[in-house]
């Protein structure tokens, strides 16, 4: 290169001067000069040429035979091949290097060229690692790309370039082999070895009629860490660890990797199946070597040969799609047929017992001179309620069995009627909460009344009905709003999340159930996604159960039905609607969660399960308190709070001492402050002057004398629930879990179990009785919620772990070939979820014919 532009300018020098001097100078005289340098520089070339040139020798060669040869930077050899490729059958060749010296200064060079393509690599083969650590291997084995053939048999030529820049001769063994096993068959096993720098990778061709199949790689070892990819049939194939993500689906993996694979995503109607051993085992979550970080140093890799088996197996078709759906869709219908079943057998059964009222031939004259001795007649209507629009067991308003029962009703049919309906009669204006809280007969005594040593459900349902509904429907319309601002980003997110991992092809962004992932469409896991139907169908069966019931409800009190008015829980749909939009809402976000499913987008899963925890909760307490209920904005405010815990708690939590010492406090403060306003039924002020009020009473009941609580009751539940919390905290401050989120969870269900068992104690314990369908709906969602809880803890996948070791937890399909066992949790959950939203809409039934002041608080 110098002597080429050294001669490019004395030529240019040349040519300038002759074009300067040609007024002066002759023009044989430039022409002499210009030939003379001319001869003088091609003459210095030729002696450079011959004298740095190299030896170049060219063998035949043949597949199966080892060359062991050496090589210098004085000569180069080329090893020329020849193989038959035909047209209908692909065979692979390998081309195996080993470096038999035991050091050199510079690398051998081996340059495969082909017809199509070109492969280089050097021996010894340096690859990197994290922190820029330099692994060097001296045994390389790459297999050849085979580029198709349009000819039916066709010979083709490859050579195998061997060079060094090494001075000293270097030693190498080459080996050309074919592999036997290239092409991949369908459920047929193939085993093999890979290490980082012998990669391996297979072609496999769509069989007719296939146009899915999943390709399984298993190995019986963890480590050493490796990663499996789909690549297009092209050339170059990216088979090393710095190389393998370019192009193609991939995924790491230890024992287990899967990938679903579309022949609509492949023109050529095949691929390869490429499978290359990581240089180090961080990101499969092994151990990272402490090496020290000196600059260039050279690092033993070691053994890092492993043993794996590939197969490919078809998936399955568009009839098990169908299947799948129709299976999805049919189960949660028929919840709705049976529902309508129900009502109209109940329907039918209150119409009869209706008949039979309205007939007194049909009563003994004993029974009948009995009710005239009261006041009443048999056909009374505000005796056994009204029955003209209760259409189902469900949505109706229970009666009593028998007229014996009519003797406990502990003669509320003496009041007036006129005295009832006062508040019916009034305008019906704008009200607020207040007006009624200030007023001097409501406030002079509510202290007094809510500290009584024995409430009823009378004592704390003073507040007009109006202004209540009011308070309770903002529940529903607070959620419904907080579901459309929480439902659309999500929605965006994770559309954005699937369309990463297609465009890309990391299968290690989402923690799938690869051996049951069924892909529709743009989406990777249809099964996992579609088996969330059941909590949208069933939220809005029961919104529909309730608006019923609301309606039946509300014909009663327009005819002041005294059942109605008087006696019973007090009816406040507010809450029930809420629950049935949380439970949808569940629903849509658990399938947004599981379009790609990992820890960033897990709160998604988890937030509506907060609410409805929440939400449960405040209607058991609702039931028995309903003046003195949390406000929407008070309960909304609360459960945020819960969500942004578990939000920090999912980025910082993990092994994060000083966020687990505070939020166990936290933890603590709130529920001795949520037992306190428990306790006293909100009569108790959190001021300056708490400390003192405290003391005082300590020092009076504990000092003075030694005086139980007021409230035995209460203070049960209280101590059980704080003993239950403040050993969650322990447990959460000692162990301190990953999933946070699941742990915050774990809090919110142990606090709704424990006050219902507590709830259903008190209700039995009070002479209170469960009806026969309320009791079916305990002990149908009791049972179903046993099978969904045992294939939750099945744990198909964890992104509590790497990606790769959570593929060790993933498992085949068990329901008709489409459904894994997250699919049956949908199932069940929301199955068991709805029975427990009718427990609760049931549960007092018994008590819709007795009067208010006889129902006790708890």
């Amino acid at each position: 290169m110098f002597l080429a532009s050294s001669f490019s300018l004395n030529k240019g020098d040349t040519m300038a001067k002759c074009w300067k001097s040609k007024p002066r100078l002759s023009p044989s005289l430039c022409s002499t000069s210009f030939l003379t340098r001319f001869l003088t520089v091609l003459l210095f070339t030729l002696h450079w040429v011959s004298s740095e040139s190299s030896d170049v020798v060219q063998k035949d060669a043949q597949f199966g035979v080892p060359y062991q040869d050496t090589v210098t930077s004085h000569n180069q050899t080329i090893y020329s091949f020849n193989h038959t490729v035909s047209r209908n059958k692909t065979e692979g060749v390998r081309v195996s290097v080993e470096l038999l010296s035991a050091s050199t200064k510079s690398p051998i060079l081996f340059v495969i060229r082909q017809k199509q393509a070109v492969l280089s690599f050097q021996v010894p083969l340096i690859l990197r690692g994290l922190y820029q650590r330099k692994y060097q291997y001296t045994q390389v084995g790459r297999t050849l790309c085979q580029p198709p053939t349009l000819a039916v048999a066709e010979t083709q030529f490859f050579y195998v370039d061997v060079s060094t820049l090494s001075t000293s001769t270097v030693h190498y063994r080459l080996q050309v082999s074919r592999v036997e096993s290239f092409t991949l068959q369908t459920d047929t096993k193939f085993t093999f070895n890979a290490t980082p720098s012998q990669p391996q990778f297979f072609k496999y061709v769509f069989p007719d009629g296939v146009d899915t199949v999943i390709v399984k790689v298993n190995s019986e070892k963890n480590f050493p860490c490796s990663v499996m990819s789909i690549q297009d049939i092209q050339c170059p194939v990216y088979d090393l660890d710095n190389n393998v993500a370019f192009i193609g689906m991939y995924q790491t993996m230890t024992k287990k990797g899967a990938i679903t694979v579309q022949r609509k995503d492949f023109p050529s109607n095949s691929f390869y199946v490429v499978v290359v051993v990581k240089t180090e085992d961080e990101a499969c979550g092994g151990p990272l070597k402490y090496y020290p970080l000196l600059p260039d140093e050279l690092l033993d890799a070691g053994n890092r040969s492993k043993t794996l088996d590939v197969v490919v197996y078809p998936a399955i078709d568009s009839e098990v799609y169908v299947m799948g759906m129709l299976f999805c869709l049919g189960i949660f219908l028929s919840f709705y047929v049976l529902t309508f079943l129900v009502a109209c057998i109940e329907n039918k059964r209150m119409n009869r017992k209706r008949e039979g009222f309205l007939k007194p031939g049909d009563m003994s004259p004993a029974e009948t001179a009995s009710l005239l001795g009261k006041g009443l007649t048999p056909a009374s209507p505000y005796e056994y309620g009204s029955f003209a629009d209760n259409g189902s067991t469900i949505s109706s308003e229970p009666v009593t069995d028998s007229l014996a029962s009519a003797e406990g009703n502990y003669g509320y049919m003496d009041r007036s009627l006129d005295t009832v309906g006062r508040c019916r009669q009034e305008s019906l204006s704008s009200v607020e909460e207040d007006d009624y809280d200030t007023l001097a007969d409501v406030d002079s005594d509510k202290n007094i009344v809510r500290t009584k040593k024995y409430l009823c459900v009378s004592d704390l349902a003073r507040k007009d009905k109006r202004v209540l509904n009011k308070k309770y429907q903002i529940y529903f319309w607070n959620i419904a709003t907080i579901a459309v601002f929480y439902a659309l980003p999500v929605i965006q997110l994770v559309i954005t999340y699937q369309t990463v991992v297609n465009v890309t092809g990391n299968q290690d962004i989402c923690y799938y159930n690869f051996l049951c992932a069924h892909p529709l469409g743009a989406l990777s896991s249809f099964n996992n996604i579609l088996s969330n139907l059941g909590y949208v169908m069933l939220g809005l069966l029961f919104l529909l159960i309730i608006l019923q019931r609301d309606i039946i409800h509300n014909r009663a009190l327009m005819r002041n039905d005294i059942n109605a008015l008087e006696c019973g829980i007090p009816k406040h749909f507010g809450l029930f609607y809420a629950m049935g939009t949380a439970l949808m809402m569940e629903g849509l976000l658990s399938a947004c969660y599981h379009v790609c499913p990992n820890y960033t987008n897990f709160q998604f899963d988890t937030s509506f399960m907060y609410m409805i925890a929440g939400l449960c909760m405040l209607k058991l307490y609702q039931k028995r308190h309903p003046d003195i209920n949390a406000s929407a904005y008070t309960a909304y405010a609360c459960l945020a709070a819960v969500i942004f815990f578990s939000v920090l708690g999912v980025v910082f939590g993990k092994g994060n001492t000083a966020f687990w010492i505070v939020f166990s406090v936290i933890h603590i403060l709130a529920t001795m402050l949520l037992s306190t306003q428990l306790y006293y039924m909100g009569r108790w002020r959190l001021d300056s002057g708490i400390l003192r009020r405290m003391l005082y009473l300590i020092y009076t009941d504990c000092i003075r004398q030694c005086s139980g609580p007021m409230y035995i009751d209460r203070m049960v539940l209280l101590v059980m629930g704080n003993i239950v919390n403040w050993s969650l905290a322990a447990y959460g401050l000692i162990k301190r879990p990953n999933d946070f989120a699941s742990y915050l969870l774990a809090i919110a269900i142990c606090n709704l179990l424990l006050y219902f068992a507590f709830y259903i104690i008190m209700k039995l314990r009070s002479g209170e009785r469960i009806k026969c369908l309320a009791l079916v709906c305990v002990l149908f969602t009791a049972v179903v919620w046993g099978f969904a809880l045992f294939f939750f803890f099945q744990g198909l996948s964890t992104w509590q772990k790497t990606p790769a070791e959570s593929r060790e937890h993933n498992r085949d399909c068990i329901l008709l070939s489409f459904f894994d066992d997250h699919d049956i949790w949908h199932f069940l959950s929301s199955i068991a979820m709805f029975g427990s939203f009718l427990v609760l809409l049931t549960m007092d039934d018994d008590l819709d014919t007795v009067q208010r002041d006889k129902i006790y608080v708890f």
